[in-house]
């Protein structure tokens, strides 16, 4: 079996939004950053609606991307969603959403739906 291979290309960072953040995960980088969460959620996100709160986005990338060295500033208590990224739970059962995440993972370029699926049997 294949062995995922991260290249450290931004591209999971890149977009006009970013991963919506749980009131756990907020504390957990407020934490980390030495930050109260109403700081935080002031100075590092965007609120949308009543109920969705995402990291702001700079350039095009995560607030927290660091472009010049290729990595996240949070790396230790980002996300969930982050941390699951490139393998999202519907990327093992559907070959189309499988192809538009390859597309923009490079470490995903030798993989083919089959591996995936494979590989997701084997960790049950």
């Amino acid at each position: 079996m294949k062995a995922f291979s991260c290249k450290r290309c931004g591209a999971c960072c890149k977009g006009e939004s970013t991963v919506s953040l749980s009131l756990e995960e907020m504390d957990r980088i407020a934490k980390y950053l030495s930050l109260d969460r109403e700081v935080f959620i002031e100075k590092f996100t965007v609120i949308y609606g009543k109920n969705r709160i995402e990291m702001k986005t700079k350039e095009g990338y995560c607030i927290f991307y660091d472009k010049d060295n290729n990595h996240c500033l949070i790396h230790p208590v980002k996300p969930v969603k982050c941390k699951e990224w490139p393998f999202p739970l519907i990327i093992f059962s559907d070959r189309e959403n499988f192809e538009i995440i390859k597309a923009s993972c490079p470490g995903l370029e030798f993989f083919s739906f089959e591996d995936i699926k494979q590989s997701k049997n084997l960790t049950k």
